[in-house]
């Protein structure tokens, strides 16, 4: 197979996989072709690529595909990574993976039955909040000592669990604003208020074969 003019990714701006994929290529410089889809219009390219059918999905120049979240942040640093994110101020990366997982593992379950719950059943959604605090809690003793969740800079750790509690907080933001873990507050703020995040989180028309290629990924 021929490589590729440029590494492809396709993405859909709202999901936080998605998101975290596009700040780690951002931070590394990596240049890919974005590729922004409809979920309910899905590409028969990305199928094609990831049968998942979930973004986001990274196709190679040599056609190898990446379709973990995660793994296209793992590469895209591991080729560049010029603020030192897979290197945290405080602890290991392996520490920084851990969280990561415990945040999919203990967090999104209870983001999502808190996101989607019935609006006739507020029992059952503020008891998926009060069980997803639980791991902000355990953020919010993180930020005792530091800005971020693994020292004085932003890591890999913070970049890849930032996106689901925005998700989280935004669900009810007056909630949040009020009674919401402060540090953690605070640390979300200084994400949802960088230029870096302002620019992933840009919009891009739905992609459609033959249009011209949309490039992203080069910072400043």
């Amino acid at each position: 197979m021929a490589d590729l003019a440029q590494p492809i990714l396709y993405s859909f701006r709202r999901c936080p996989y998605a998101m975290r994929a596009r700040m780690a290529g951002l931070a590394s410089g990596e240049v890919v072709e974005l590729r922004e889809v409809v979920l309910r219009d899905k590409p028969a390219a990305m199928l094609a690529a990831s049968a998942k059918g979930t973004v986001p999905v990274l196709v190679l120049g040599d056609g190898c595909v990446i379709d973990e979240s995660l793994d296209i942040m793992l590469w895209a640093l591991e080729r560049s990574d010029p603020a030192g994110w897979l290197a945290p101020e405080c602890g290991e990366r392996t520490d920084m993976l851990a969280l990561i997982a415990a945040c999919e593992a203990e967090f999104k379950p209870h983001l999502d039955a808190y996101k989607y719950a019935a609006k006739d059943a507020p029992e059952a959604r503020l008891a998926a909040r009060e069980r997803a605090c639980s791991f902000l809690d355990r953020l919010e003793c993180r930020l005792v000592d530091g800005a971020y969740l693994f020292g004085s800079r932003s890591a890999l750790g913070d970049v890849a669990i930032f996106p689901f509690v925005r998700q989280f907080a935004f669900v009810d933001r007056d909630w949040f604003s009020a009674a919401g873990p402060p540090r953690l507050a605070r640390w979300l703020d200084g994400f949802l208020q960088d230029r870096a995040f302002l620019d992933v989180m840009g919009k891009f028309a739905k992609w459609e074969s033959g249009r011209a290629p949309v490039l992203f990924g080069a910072a400043g």
